[in-house]
């Protein structure tokens, strides 16, 4: 299958021939306090979410990897769906 990138307005749009998939992004700054709700609202959500950090990428679904971060560093969440309460969540987080 071959997939093709665009950039469009800060989103990432990978395309393939049957269908477009959406990609939304955001920045956001965790710490101890919220990681927990974070991923607790991220398990309720019927779609993949990612954070990015540096090289690294983790399921934003798994506590583990999620307190295995550097709370101090702004990380790049990439999902590809909808759910209001996972987006006010990032809302909340969201930095810049």
């Amino acid at each position: 299958m071959v997939w093709t990138r665009y950039a469009l307005m800060g989103c990432c749009i990978l395309c393939r021939m049957k269908g477009v998939l959406m990609m939304n992004e955001c920045k956001i700054r965790l710490d101890l306090n919220n990681a927990g709700e974070f991923v607790q609202k991220a398990s309720r959500c019927d779609f993949d979410i990612d954070i990015f950090y540096n090289h690294f990428v983790i399921d934003a679904k798994s506590m583990l990897g999620v307190l295995g971060l550097d709370f101090s560093k702004i990380l790049t969440v990439k999902y590809g769906g909808e759910n209001p309460d996972f987006n006010m969540m990032l809302q909340r987080l969201a930095v810049g």
